[in-house]
């Protein structure tokens, strides 16, 4: 299969980035700075990312809300426009297609943005399952999407246009505005657990706000970083990554994201099947590693000598200081204090279930 490439690729490829294939995408997982320099740079200053292998799909009609509304276990009924809200997005047997999150541009206009793994899946899912007076349209391609993250992000961002251009509020978002001579939607959004924005642009002109950003951020320390940094901070920040902590067979109950699925609302694809499920068996936690060893992930949990459950993610994190994982265990196990212990390579390693999220900004 043909790797893609973002508009950003000969821009990574220039800043020196190490490519390797993501989501069907050629994507840099580090540049020369590495892995731990990037992850504090966002913690303590500011980092870019390239996020333009996301997809985008437009959702549009008189019956956009009802629809979003059966698509989707959120509730979308009472939105503002500019308004982002997440929300799973689960199959009849009440595991998760995708988790995704939905733009209102105004009624009857809603902008959908899904992980870049699962887009053509998604896009097939939204338009078979479409109904009454509704478009499903795959932007994607015509987009780009760049990711300043850290707690710098806004100072840099107001070199480049006015503040009633920047939304003050989390999960919010301002649309066709000008950065830099560059027509963006500016959404206080991300993933990484710090403060920061996504901005997304024409493709045509992904590259120069690129260069835009890293000249103009020089003084705050903005760098590039790669794939590697934005899963160490996702992880870190505790937010479930697509193929880890959910999937297909994972329903949003038991990966935590209980307060995303509105069981009060008349129906929804899924409903009947969380339902009929009750208070799932297992639960998502948060491992610190007590004992010497990095977590990982898709290894067994262990309470003495019984199988409780597997992690889903896991590695050093380098702002907080020590391994961490992400794991599915026996909702018994699921406690805070819980001694656990984890098979890593053979060698049981002791665990601790604390809170989630580990860092918060």
């Amino acid at each position: 299969m043909e790797l893609k490439r973002t508009p950003l690729y000969d821009a990574h490829v220039r800043c020196g980035g190490r490519m390797v294939e993501f989501g069907g995408f050629e994507m840099p997982v580090q540049y020369k700075t590495g892995v731990i320099q990037e992850h504090m740079a966002v913690r303590n200053a500011c980092g870019l990312f390239d996020v333009s292998h996301m997809g985008e799909v437009l959702v549009e009609g008189p019956d956009a809300v009802a629809y979003l509304n059966r698509l989707l276990t959120n509730d979308y009924t009472v939105m503002e426009d500019g308004q982002a809200r997440y929300s799973p997005m689960c199959n009849e047997q009440g595991g998760t297609v995708d988790d995704l999150i939905v733009y209102k541009v105004r009624d009857g206009h809603y902008f959908v943005v899904v992980n870049a793994s699962n887009r053509e899946k998604d896009v097939a899912w939204m338009q078979t399952h479409a109904s009454g007076d509704v478009t499903v349209t795959d932007v994607s391609d015509t987009w780009g999407q760049i990711a300043l993250q850290g707690p710098l992000a806004e100072q840099i961002l107001r070199k480049l246009t006015a503040a009633e251009n920047i939304p003050a509020k989390n999960y919010h978002a301002c649309w066709n505005r000008d950065v830099g001579g560059i027509p963006c939607l500016v959404s206080r959004t991300g993933y990484t657990g710090s403060d920061g924005f996504e901005l997304y642009t024409a493709a045509a002109d992904t590259e120069k706000l690129w260069n835009l950003l890293l000249e103009n951020g020089q003084e705050e320390g903005l760098i590039p970083c790669g794939l590697g940094a934005r899963d160490t901070l996702r992880l870190e920040a505790s937010m479930p990554l697509y193929g880890h902590e959910l999937s297909d067979t994972i329903s949003p109950i038991t990966a935590g994201l209980g307060f995303f699925v509105k069981m009060n609302k008349p129906d929804f694809i899924g409903k009947a099947a969380l339902e009929a499920a009750g208070t799932p068996p297992q639960r998502r936690v948060g491992l610190k590693a007590v004992g010497r060893g990095i977590l990982r992930e898709h290894q067994d949990v262990y309470a003495g000598e019984r199988k409780i459950g597997m992690t889903t993610s896991g590695t050093h994190c380098p702002y907080i200081g020590y391994p961490a994982a992400m794991a599915i265990v026996d909702r018994e196990y699921g406690g805070i204090g819980t001694k656990v212990e984890v098979d890593v390579r053979g060698r049981r390693v002791e665990a601790e279930v604390v809170k989630m999220p580990f860092y918060k900004k």
